[in-house]
């Protein structure tokens, strides 16, 4: 048998682990925008029902999940483990989301990478047979991020024009060994870096670095070429580091402006949408993967995926002390028909 390795940073997944199901959940802005229609739940207002902001992301994040196990037709027992993240301190958002579900759980931080995380880890406890079906979920909330990160919305600060709006969304993808597609074929996982940024409101530039690194790492362990894919997306650098990506990867001799995009620029509409740069936020990408991109893998629309989500590792503490903010990428090959055994 092949090793699994490839390089120093992607894994070829040997049994190629099929997405079951998957779901998105967003707020009002988000069912304003361009893919308001691939939203499988979308709440009016902020709240969800709840009393705090905190509290609605929590619910947010638990209809997600209740969503893709419907569509998927199994109960909550047939889930192995539950990988699941957020930007609150302390992953409250997921803890509160799974305390009812009695499924092993772990919580992960990787920021706005955070989909691609959890994604990275469901397939290999599947492809390790450690789990039979695993769910990955991730979400985030405008409103309790400016909260943690930024000040209080009722400050009324003025944004920045490379700021990005957090997504008040969630993502589940619920991952199994057997099924008929997508299938989860390679991950490579990134290696943190940092590019020297240091304004919190230019996450995008921040955040450029990482995804170039683990993309060109990508293509090196592979022997892929940025063409091999319908379609390359990142989450979520916004105008600002779509921009940079694309400017980095020509100097190194990528050429990546037939093919991708960023999940930052796809959900919100800028026009016509007070995003600034666009959208951020991990529930960002997980609501645009779930609820958009893999229907579109599903249906031979898009056969050849690369999602590669992004994240900022930085606090309000290391920021007002001055620190970098430290950059982050995985990424996920997923394809629409099923690779032969090694290859």
């Amino acid at each position: 048998m092949n090793s699994a390795r490839l390089g120093s940073q992607t894994v070829k997944l040997i049994r190629t682990p099929s997405v079951l199901a998957s779901a998105s959940a967003g707020g009002k802005l988000e069912g304003e925008g361009p893919l308001r229609e691939s939203f499988d739940y979308l709440c009016g207002d902020s709240y969800f029902g709840e009393k705090s902001w905190e509290s609605a992301e929590s619910a947010m994040l638990k209809t997600c999940y209740e969503l893709a196990l419907a569509k998927a037709r199994l109960n909550s027992s047939a889930i192995n483990y539950l990988f699941s993240g957020d930007l609150l301190n302390q992953c409250v958002g997921s803890a509160f989301a799974a305390k009812d579900s009695s499924v092993p759980y772990f919580g992960l931080y990787g920021a706005c990478s955070t989909m691609a995380e959890s994604l990275s880890l469901a397939a290999i406890a599947v492809d390790g047979w450690y789990a039979d079906t695993v769910c990955a979920l991730t979400s985030s909330h405008f409103c309790s991020a400016e909260r943690q990160f930024r000040t209080p919305l009722a400050y009324g600060g003025q944004r920045t024009p490379t700021a990005q709006w957090t997504a008040t969304a969630a993502g589940a993808v619920i991952v199994t060994r057997e099924g008929n597609g997508p299938y989860i074929t390679h991950l490579t996982t990134g290696k943190i870096v940092d590019g020297g940024v240091k304004d919190a409101n230019n996450m995008g530039a921040a955040m450029a670095p990482a995804a170039l690194e683990t993309l060109c790492a990508h293509f090196e362990d592979t022997g892929r070429s940025p063409d091999y894919y319908d379609l390359i997306v990142t989450g979520d650098l916004g105008s600002v580091g779509h921009e940079i990506v694309v400017e980095l990867a020509a100097q190194n001799g990528a050429d990546l402006s037939k093919n991708y995009n960023d999940c930052g620029l796809m959900l919100y509409d800028r026009e016509k949408q007070d995003v600034h740069a666009g959208g951020s936020g991990c529930g960002c990408g997980a609501s645009v993967l779930a609820g958009y991109l893999l229907p579109k893998v599903k249906s031979g629309e898009i056969k050849r995926l690369l999602f590669a989500a992004t994240g900022a590792l930085m606090s309000p503490t290391t920021t007002m002390q001055g620190d970098s903010i430290l950059g982050i990428c995985h990424a996920v090959a997923i394809e629409k028909d099923k690779p032969a055994f090694g290859n």
